[in-house]
This record gives structure tokens, C-alpha cells and sequence, in this order.
């Protein structure tokens, strides 16, 4: 039966991709549709960092006191483009709804429970296709310049308390870990279970030539409607396809295809920018700066700084300052000169939603649909364990988690 059955997956991302294979594996015939090719977006330039600490929801009420300072400094981690407030601020009046001390600890809960599946789901993914030396199990670590020692460990209890293994690290353990880091580095936490890719977009290449080589098919075209019933029709620029069943996976893209479908989703874009410098081996891990609120992970081609959020929509241009501005707090927390990077700056679109939750599941008007997006800051962490997940919701197995929470019914 799962033979003679064809699911599209909209988005060649790490999210659909992560998806096609899982369904493969069941034994589908499975197509990807992307409107520009494999990790051309946010899978592409993405921070490399498998984030299982990220338990926390953004929608914390100890940053509304933060906000004014972050859009007032010109180095800060968070801009707002003026023309485009008033079109996002439906969202941030969400956004602080899910402040309320109930709804932050549900998404915690759940943000938790897709963690701790995350790694193991990557690994029994690539181990199945000799991949595993694609990401590196070296914990990540979260470094401090001015915050006192007994700040340092509340923080780290606060994530012990929810199942995030951490310890804190003097002066002296840090350097064992990273030399290279600067002397105004006072502590550190080690996060000892993440880890990272040296690629992302490699990542996603090699997961696409496996998919390619067990038969799947890869289309190059933007999807412009979906008509549905038993057959799905998939509309796109230049041709037609026609599906059993439709994963749509397609980040910031997908409240387009979700609106069209009935459904009202309150998805809006975090632009993520990095730079790229050219210094390799300056770390062995990713590094994220509790006070500058960005994150360096060694990549192949050197160490690439990101973290910065901009809310401008999918339409405004490239702010190449976004990315400028993380070039001064990596030269503040690392021993080595940092040469200037040559051009290398990149701009992503995260898909967030209020309450840091993805939306992952059947759509509840349409059996033959299902949702995978959403995933802000965690597309990367999340992906395999999507994946596992939408395909065990189609063959109708158990699912690891409980999806109900993350169905896109909570916003309609």
C-alpha cells in the first residue's frame, strides 16, 4: 500500500528533507518540491548548532524590561524596521500573551520533550546512511563577562531542573576547553549533550543525495496552489503534481499555504544574519555570549558568528549592518586577532510563532495534509525529530511525543 502511495513534501529544507527520508524509509514514493533547491534558505546559513538546551520559550516576561535597551543600542541583538511595526505588532501582542506564567511553562514543557528526542533521531537517521560524521557531540558552551558567580548558578539550576545536563566552569576548566577565548571571559556553562555541523548546507546535500539516490525526486518550482480532496493537485509556476498525501514544510514561507488552506497561523519571520570569518580552529564547539546574545560555531570554512533578529517581513532588502555589527563582540571574546571577513555575510528567514512552539501534525480539516514548520531558533535541532514524527503520524504508528499540543488547531 505505502508503495503505491505518493507524498509531496514542500520545502527542501532540513525540516522536509529530514521528512522525505523518514517517509522513504517507510517505504513511500515520495517527491520534494522547492521553489529554489536544497538549503537555499534559513538550512543554508543557519548557526550549525543542535540548540537541545533552547527548553526556554523567547516569550520570557524578564526580557519586556530588556526590550527598550536592545532597540536603543546600536549593537544590539534586536531591531524592529519602523515600517514595519505595525504590521508585526499582532504578533508581539501574542507574543507577550504567552508571557503568562501558565503558557510559558507549557511550551517549556514541550520544547523539552522535542530536545531530548532530537540527537537520537538524528543519529538513528544518519547512522542508516553512514552520515553520523556529519555532527559533532561536543555540548556547546554559554560564556559570561560581568554576571556574578551566583547569578551563574541559578541559571545553570534553572536548566537542571528542566532535564538540561550542565555544569559550571571556572577560569581555569573553560581555558582547558577553549584556549582561544578572552580573558574577560570570567565563567561558563558547559551544555554537555548539544552539539554541532561544520555545514549545515553540506548536511542537507548529503541527506539529499540520499534521498535522490533511493529514488525520490527532487522538483525546482515554486508552489502556487494546492486543491484538495482525495488526489492533492499541487499547483506550481510552471507545471502540476499530483499527491496522495502533502507534507508542507516550507519555514517562513508557509502561512501563505496554510491561510489558503483555511487555516490561520500567526507565523512571522526573525531575519537571522552571520558573517563568516576566515580563522579556522579558533573553536571546538559552539560558543554563545550570555550579555552580547550571539553565538560563534566553528565551521569548516572558518567560525561563523550569528544570533542577531530583525523583524522586517520577507520583502525588505538585506541590512548588511545586522551582520557588521557581530564582528566587535567576537573580537571582545576571543584571545585571537580576527582578520576582517571578506564579503561573507548571509541573511535567513526563522519562521516563529508566539509561543516558540513549531506547528507539527494533521491538519484537522484535511487528513491527507500535514504541517511541519514553524521550528524559530531550533529548524536545525528539530529536524530529524520532525521528521520521525509526521511520518509516524501518517503510517499511524505511536507517535514519540504527544503532537496535540503543537497541531495548528491552538491558533484556530
Amino acid at each position: 500500500m505505502k508503495g503505491n502511495q505518493h507524498v509531496g513534501v514542500i520545502g527542501g529544507g532540513i525540516i522536509g528533507l529530514c521528512t522525505a527520508l523518514n517517509l522513504q524509509k517507510e517505504g513511500f514514493k515520495v517527491s520534494i518540491i522547492d521553489r529554489k533547491g536544497i538549503a537555499k534558505e534559513c538550512s543554508k546559513g543557519n548557526a550549525g548548532h543542535f540548540a537541545t538546551e533552547q527548553v526556554f520559550p523567547l516569550a520570557d516576561k524578564h526580557l519586556l524590561p530588556k526590550i527598550p535597551k536592545m532597540l536603543l543600542d546600536p549593537l544590539g541583538p534586536f531591531r524592529i524596521r519602523p515600517r514595519y511595526f505595525l504590521k508585526a505588532l499582532p504578533w508581539f501582542l501574542r507574543f507577550i500573551w504567552q508571557m503568562r506564567k501558565q503558557p510559558y511553562a507549557q511550551s517549556t514543557k514541550q520544547l523539552t520533550l522535542l530536545n531530548e528526542h532530537s540527537i537520537n533521531a538524528y543519529q538513528t537517521l544518519l547512522r542508516e546512511f553512514d552520515l553520523t560524521h556529519l555532527i559533532h557531540l561536543k555540548g556547546s558552551l554559554l560564556v559570561f563577562e560581568s554576571t556574578c558567580q551566583d547569578e551563574i548558578e541559578q541559571i545553570k539550576s534553572r536548566f537542571v531542573a528542566h532535564g538540561v545536563p550542565a555544569t559550571v566552569l571556572n577560569k581555569s576548566q573553560l581555558n582547558a576547553l577553549e584556549p582561544n577565548l578572552s580573558d574577560n571571559i570570567t565563567a561558563a556553562i558547559h551544555f554537555e549533550t548539544g552539539g554541532h555541523t561544520t555545514d549545515p548546507e553540506a548536511l542537507c546535500i548529503a541527506l539529499a543525495q540520499v534521498f535522490i539516490e533511493q529514488g525520490g525526486q527532487l522538483i525546482i518550482d515554486d508552489v502556487s496552489r494546492i486543491n484538495t480532496g482525495n488526489k492533492l493537485l499541487i499547483k506550481t509556476e510552471r507545471s502540476h503534481y499530483e499527491f496522495d498525501k502533502l507534507v508542507i514544510a516550507t519555514g517562513a514561507w508557509s502561512k501563505t499555504l496554510a491561510n489558503q488552506l483555511g487555516y490561520n497561523v500567526p507565523l512571522d519571520t526573525e531575519r537571522g544574519y552571520h558573517l563568516m570569518l576566515p580563522q579556522t580552529n579558533l573553536l571546538n564547539r559552539p560558543v554563545t555570549s550570555a550579555e552580547r546574545k550571539f553565538i560563534m560555531t566553528p565551521m569548516a570554512s572558518g567560525l561563523r558568528l550569528a544570533g542577531t533578529v530583525e523583524f522586517a517581513g520577507l520583502q525588505a532588502p538585506m541590512n548588511n549592518q545586522r551582520a557588521e555589527i557581530l564582528l566587535p563582540h567576537a573580537r571582545a571574546i576571543l584571545k585571537e586577532h580576527i582578520h576582517p571577513p571578506s564579503k561573507s555575510a548571509w541573511m535567513g528567514f526563522r519562521p516563529s510563532l508566539p509561543d516558540s512552539l513549531p506547528v507539527i501534525g494533521q491538519a484537522p480539516k484535511h487528513s491527507n495534509i500535514f504541517f511541519a514548520f514553524g521550528h524559530h531558533h531550533l529548524g536545525l535541532t528539530h529536524g530529524a525529530i520532525t521528521g520521525e514524527l509526521i511520518t509516524q503520524q501518517i503510517t499511524q504508528q505511536p507517535t514519540t511525543i504527544d503532537l496535540s499540543p503543537f497541531c495548528i488547531s491552538r491558533f484556530n
